[in-house]
């Protein structure tokens, strides 16, 4: 695959133009995530790629979700991914996408005898989530008044498993991957469908803008995504998808 060998010289790739974009992502496989003191994933692979086409100096930082997007937001050159676009962020920032096309479960422990088919059936239950992630907008919005807050996922996952909390919205690629893994969870229906993205800082130069969302259309075109798709094997269920006949 070509973009492998790509990826190998990337950390020393020198920059050729005097701007320099700060990226912050968190820990959330498949797109961002750890080996050792490594960072990998589809999202963070599709970025360093994009930024190896318009030779833009940059730095990527992992850290909780929270700061991570409130960098994106309030400071200059700062970007954050890999971020869903949902209308209440849509004029926060300036947008480059897609970096993929999901969908996100809600998911309860496995025998911990929740059942729920609906929102409004959740509505009884403790839910969890990261804070400042979108499904805790989401979850705000249809009106969830018992959210648990954590700082990432993993706390989140962990609350879930012991039965502090009852329910999680989680994305459809994580959630394979649990299941893979032969994590406890189950998924009840299918909570929301979104774009992710990297999501910029609005005073982000719209030449530098523009650059970078061409980029990404290239990778797309010439069949990079896939293959990075491909290399972390994301994968999709047919879990809330209608059947012929139905």
């Amino acid at each position: 695959m070509k973009f492998l060998s790509v990826l190998l010289l990337l950390a020393a790739t020198p920059a050729i133009a005097a701007d320099k974009i700060y990226f912050t992502t968190e820990d959330y496989p498949p797109y961002n995530f750890r080996v050792g003191d490594a960072v990998e994933g589809a999202g963070y692979a599709q970025v360093l790629l994009m930024m190896k086409d318009i030779g833009i100096d940059y730095e990527i930082e992992m850290m909780p979700w929270a700061r991570a997007i409130a960098l994106a937001e309030t400071e200059h050159m700062h970007c954050v991914f890999t971020a869903a676009h949902i209308p209440e962020r849509d004029k926060l920032f300036k947008w480059i996408e897609p970096i993929d096309v999901g969908r996100n479960f809600m998911v309860a422990a496995r025998d911990s005898g929740v059942k729920v088919k609906s929102v409004d059936e959740s509505k009884d239950f403790i839910v969890g989530t990261q804070r400042n992630d979108y499904t805790q907008t989401i979850l705000e919005q249809q009106g969830f008044s018992k959210i648990d807050l954590a700082t990432d996922l993993k706390l989140t996952l962990k609350k879930l498993k012991s039965g502090r909390i009852d329910l999680m919205p989680i994305s459809e690629q994580h959630y394979v991957e649990l299941v893979e893994r032969g994590e406890p969870v189950e998924a009840q229906y299918v909570f929301s469908k979104q774009t992710f993205a990297i999501a910029c800082n609005k005073n982000l130069p719209d030449a530098l803008h523009q650059k970078m969302q061409a980029a990404l259309d290239r990778l797309i075109a010439d069949g990079t995504q896939a293959e990075i798709f491909e290399k972390y094997a994301l994968r999709y269920t047919d879990f809330g998808q209608e059947k012929p006949g139905n």
